[in-house]
């Protein structure tokens, strides 16, 4: 898969095949039209690319005030990641701009079919792109005869009649419903970022944990609780508890804190880049009496995460 990180003006392949969205989150629906992107690459000889955007295009065009934080299911190095599991042959982070978000739905199509040699297009059922977000599948359509490729537009996907989307998956990740939202991702959310130390209390009362810095900003955490879930260290993967919050029975900081206790692990990790993934949430944080109550509570939510 080769990585580029601009709208380039050539790409070296005689026809292509092309899917275009953000992406956010590599859903289940998502993966419904990279597989279908995978096929027709297949069937028609073609070369496949996935046209992405950097960053979040609802970060430039929003007009709410005060601005609204964009959170994101998948940072860049994510969904790259993600994106390595399907057989793409460009990937295209394009950068968003007013500018780019701006031009006229017809003048982005002609740059897909000149520039790209775009022969087929697959895009979701809620597509829309350029100027006032004006382009849909019927600009495809309407030009499509004129320059001579094909498109395809995928029916919206559901599972219990939910509607698959970016948007759902985040609603049930604030809410702390894990599990729900692994079953639209297809996959265990998760996060990716570099342990720091800590106050290194855990380590005091014999339940070590790893501090984690989430890498992006921008990227989504779940609500505050404890979670059963794995650590990814080293390309191994771990079973952890994970509490998310303030710490309140030790902490007077008000700061959110992102940590795992890994099970049967005792490395010195201080530094180095892991992923944990969330599996189910087992409680909600609160506040106990003595460090004692809070040992005892530790144990038992280590035994549910076994």
């Amino acid at each position: 898969m080769i990585i580029l990180n601009e709208c380039p003006n050539f790409i070296d392949a005689k026809s292509t095949v092309i899917t275009i969205g953000t992406f956010d989150g590599v859903h289940k629906g998502h993966q419904i039209i990279l597989n279908r992107l995978s096929s027709i690459k297949k069937d028609k000889n073609l070369k496949s690319i996935v046209f992405t955007f950097y960053p979040h295009p609802r970060k430039i065009i929003q007009t709410s005030q005060p601005l609204q934080p964009i959170k994101i299911l998948t940072t860049k190095d994510e969904k790259i990641q993600l994106l390595k599991n399907f057989d793409i042959d460009y990937l295209i982070f394009c950068p968003f701009t007013k500018e780019f978000a701006n031009q006229p739905p017809d003048d982005f199509v002609k740059y897909l079919i000149h520039q790209l040699n775009v022969k087929y297009v697959i895009i979701g059922y809620d597509h829309r792109f350029g100027k006032d977000r004006k382009g849909d599948i019927n600009t495809f359509l309407q030009l499509k005869t004129i320059f001579n490729f094909e498109v395809e537009q995928i029916p919206a996907e559901t599972i219990d009649n939910i509607n698959i989307s970016s948007t759902k998956i985040r609603q049930f990740l604030t809410n702390g419903d894990i599990e729900n939202a692994n079953e639209l991702l297809g996959y265990n959310y998760f996060i990716t970022g570099q342990v720091i130390k800590g106050k290194q209390l855990g380590r005091q009362i014999n339940f070590p944990t790893a501090n984690i810095k989430v890498n992006d900003p921008d990227k989504l955490i779940p609500a505050h609780g404890v979670y059963c879930g794995e650590a990814k260290v080293k390309d191994k993967l771990f079973k952890a508890a994970i509490n998310i919050g303030f710490n309140p029975t030790t902490n007077n900081d008000n700061l959110e804190k992102i940590e795992a206790h890994l099970l049967q692990f005792n490395e010195d990790i201080y530094g180095e880049t892991i992923q944990i993934f969330f599996h189910k949430k087992i409680r909600n944080e609160r506040k106990f009496d003595s460090l004692e109550s809070l040992k005892n509570q530790i144990t038992e939510d280590i035994k549910l995460c076994q």
